[in-house]
């Protein structure tokens, strides 16, 4: 029996959603029913127009994560059983924008799921083609809210970002992993080989430097949460794909976590915890296509929620990179030397994280995050990032993750461009060509 379905959804304005369940039957109901996502409740009824069946849950997740990066286009020739189309399609896979037509057929609701015929035929092992060849994706982070006191159980608003990172795993004939890094301009930035030898399991052929030693500790990692994995000497050739500058700190470290999780059949956040450490919020990112809430309860247990944040406003928001990629690590390690957080600085984060999600003007959402950095500045005993930089911008300004790198958040009546160009600062991108939803 099936133990996990990817479905697609066709809603009532003729725009489609994607997702994955146990219980297929019953999760349409819950879709009907006003109780699934937040896409669908606002465009009942659904139509289910495609099912794939899966022997695991977690292989039925990351099919739902690859269909949903992909375009209208190729989504309606998976439909429509059109494989021969989907491979010229494919140049189309980071198109996200939710679409609508508007010669869309209305039908009756109903409980009963009936299949087309795309739908009963079994497409998994024709897609997927060459079964040795696996491709993951996860998507980059931003933090808007709860920056340091989301490792104290503050309810955080995180964004996944439109740009991410992919990682390819092919077999080959060797007993090596042949591993090349892409940037994303498309040029190499880091390469090597590493021979799989038992009990040792992995040595470098190449000189051993920082970035070589940090990716066997992740291998190893991986193998202790799953023994089973690379214990067979099975050689891999491994490509991985930026689509941000690496400098950026969009999560280029966390996506990698994820993608090798997937890879080695692990826990993700188990992962993270073995190598990099963290709240674990950009995982959480990686592997969500919408905004969320994201509160860690305690090292084992975190709660994540859609978050229906969609400003009205997002044409006055831009995202301003400092210059500077920071490092997470250290500035968690400055964070919690400062001692624990006030229980009353939690809930004020939590009130403001709350109230952000529900903002509906560009005024009461500069009060918030001005609210924010002056809390967060009183808390790590640093001066704000506007305050420190740009005190004769006409404009709200808030840091992002860890102070003093990485981007800030701006909110602006006009593109600020030139101001910030100014300043010397170059990368300065919109709201909409940031966020994934």
């Amino acid at each position: 029996m099936p133990k996990g379905y990817v479905y697609i959804l066709e809603c009532n304005d003729g725009s489609y959603y994607t997702g994955s369940a146990l219980d297929i039957e019953k999760r349409i109901n819950e879709h009907n029913d006003g109780r699934g996502a937040n896409h669908t409740k606002k465009r009942l009824p659904v139509h289910l127009v495609y099912l794939e069946k899966f022997q695991r849950i977690d292989d039925a997740f990351y099919r739902e994560k690859q269909i949903q990066g992909w375009s209208r286009a190729k989504k309606e020739a998976l439909i429509n059983n059109n494989l021969h189309k989907l491979p010229e399609l494919s140049l189309a896979h980071r198109d996200k924008v939710a679409s609508r037509t508007s010669a869309t057929s209305k039908r009756k609701t109903s409980t009963d799921i009936t299949l087309p015929k795309a739908v009963t035929e079994g497409t998994r092992s024709t897609l997927e083609g060459n079964t040795s060849k696996k491709t993951f994706r996860s998507n980059g982070k931003l933090l808007i809210t709860g920056e340091y006191v989301v490792l104290d159980g503050t309810k955080a608003l995180a964004i996944p970002t439109k740009y991410g990172q992919s990682l390819t795993v092919e077999e080959n004939n060797t007993e090596t992993i042949v591993w090349k890094s892409f940037n994303e301009k498309g040029e190499i930035w880091f390469e090597d080989a590493f021979k799989i030898n038992n009990p040792d399991f992995l040595k470098t052929v190449k000189k051993d430097f920082s970035v070589s030693s940090r990716l066997i500790q992740i291998l190893k990692s991986a193998q202790i949460l799953n023994p089973d994995f690379l214990r067979q000497n099975q050689g891999y050739t491994v490509t991985t794909h930026l689509d941000f500058n690496i400098k950026w700190g969009l999560g280029t470290s966390s996506t990698l976590i994820n993608n090798i999780a997937n890879w080695a059949e692990i826990d993700a956040y188990k992962l993270l915890a073995k190598t990099f450490g963290g709240s674990g919020y950009d995982i959480a990112c990686a592997q969500n296509g919408t905004p969320i809430t994201y509160q860690l309860i305690n090292p084992r247990k975190r709660i994540i929620e859609e978050a229906s944040f969609n400003p009205s406003f997002k044409s006055h928001l831009y995202f301003v990179y400092l210059n500077q990629k920071q490092n997470s690590r250290d500035g968690i390690k400055a964070y919690k030397a400062l001692g624990k957080v006030s229980v009353s600085v939690i809930k004020a984060i939590n009130q403001i994280t709350k109230h952000t999600i529900r903002c509906t003007s560009i005024s009461d959402f500069v009060d918030l995050i001005t609210k924010h950095e002056d809390l967060i500045a009183d808390l790590i005993q640093q001066p704000t990032i506007k305050s420190k930089w740009f005190s004769d911008f006409d404009g709200a300004i808030k840091s992002l993750g860890a102070w003093g790198g990485d981007f800030v958040l701006v909110t602006s009546e006009v593109n600020p461009k030139d101001y910030f160009k100014s300043k010397g600062f170059e990368t300065i991108i919109p709201y909409k060509e940031m966020v994934l939803n």
